[in-house]
């Protein structure tokens, strides 16, 4: 069928995979569907019980559905999301090349008073019509360029091929990107960002990744790891207006929890991994939403400058005990900042975090400053 579809390619002039999409619609009609609202043992079960050629249809032709289901093996939501990332990339680039050059923003004061410049008014009409969609579309731009910024790293220094397990260009962005091959590895760690986290900052997050996988990957042993930047939610993107409310982390601890399941479900070799969940700032929250909420499927949780977790006690975050660890940098105010919407609260004492002694985790020294800081210096290794 795929011959098919090159050969009429080729004779038609179709350029892109929506020519492929169209010509392989009545193929994939005919093809089991893909589970609705299914886990991911259900959709790995079900990719699994496709031929070659039927897989690969689906993947020319539902490309983006292919890419978000969780359970499938890594390599193809990557090739499936590599063609999105694509298409999104091509179609931002279309939309900045529509909007006109941004005319200069001040000029001389042409009375030769004070103040000695002021604003053009052209650059005023231009910034009020189209300086928010510029500025969207530099910063998908941005994220765009740094995923694939860490694919062109792949090699360099030892630094493992890159897996891009989820992409979105809409909104504020989601990207899922993985140092070394989750399906294979020994240890998994799997982090989430926090507050102002999107896809145009998605380079610093992914760098921080890269950070823990080269501590880990140094440390004893001949084990394989995978580290994973999950911005699988829609973060708060502001400090004051956003981050102090709970639902962003309520409504993406299922996705999250999901996507631990997924990494079970499309496991390529026998053995089980070792499976830690990183979170920093309002990502901790999030995982410990994830925990509230349902199975946090993870051996490890390491918590960096928390506003807490929404539970007041390390043995409710649905780890071993023993398995939840905690840093709070010199400097750091988010986590007492935070304690008050985020906090957990119990018998004895309210609004408590993991900072706290009374929550019962394990404390790390640090020895870095504020609250951005954690990955600067010794990057934290998830190895026990």
């Amino acid at each position: 069928m795929l011959q098919i579809v090159r050969v009429n390619r080729r004779r038609h002039g179709l350029v892109g995979v929506g020519g492929v999409r169209e010509a392989g619609k009545s193929y994939i009609d005919s093809l089991p569907e893909a589970p609705k609202g299914g886990s991911p043992k259900d959709n790995a079960s079900w990719w699994k019980g496709l031929s070659p050629e039927e897989q690969s249809a689906y993947l020319s032709t539902e490309t983006a559905s292919v890419g978000k289901l969780d359970g499938l093996p890594a390599e193809v939501r990557d090739q499936a999301n590599r063609m999105v990332l694509a298409e999104a990339k091509a179609q931002v680039q279309l939309e900045l090349d529509k909007i006109p050059a941004e005319p200069a923003k001040y000029s001389a004061n042409p009375n030769g008073s004070y103040p000695a410049v002021i604003q053009n008014a052209g650059w005023t009409k231009w910034n009020e019509k189209y300086g928010a969609q510029k500025a969207r579309a530099d910063s998908s731009m941005k994220g765009m360029q740094a995923i694939e910024d860490r694919f062109d790293s792949t090699g360099i220094k030892g630094l493992p091929e890159a897996y891009l397990l989820g992409f979105s260009a809409e909104g504020t962005g989601r990207a899922v990107v993985a140092n070394g091959n989750p399906d294979t590895a020994d240890h998994q760690a799997v982090y989430v960002p926090g507050t102002t986290s999107n896809l145009g900052s998605i380079g610093g997050d992914i760098d921080r990744m890269v950070n823990v996988w080269r501590a880990a990957d140094g440390s004893p042993g001949d084990d394989s790891v995978s580290t994973i930047t999950w911005l699988g939610y829609d973060a708060p993107q502001s400090i004051a207006q956003d981050a102090p409310f709970s639902h962003y982390a309520n409504d993406g601890a299922p996705a999250y929890n999901q996507f631990l399941d997924g990494l079970d479900a499309s496991r390529t070799v026998d053995s089980d991994p070792h499976r830690t969940a990183i979170g920093h700032s309002y990502g901790t929250t999030l995982i410990g939403s994830a925990a509230r909420q349902g199975d946090l499927n993870v051996d490890d949780v390491v918590l960096a400058g928390s506003p807490g977790v929404q539970v007041s006690k390390a043995d409710q975050m649905d780890v071993p005990k023993g398995h939840v660890w905690n840093q709070e940098a010199d400097g750091d105010v988010v986590p007492d900042l935070g304690r008050f919407g985020h906090g957990g609260t119990d018998w004895d004492g309210p609004w408590t975090i993991p900072s706290d002694e009374r929550f019962g985790a394990n404390q790390m020294g640090t020895d870095t400053e504020g609250h951005s800081d954690y990955w600067n210096e010794k990057p934290l290794s998830f190895r026990t």
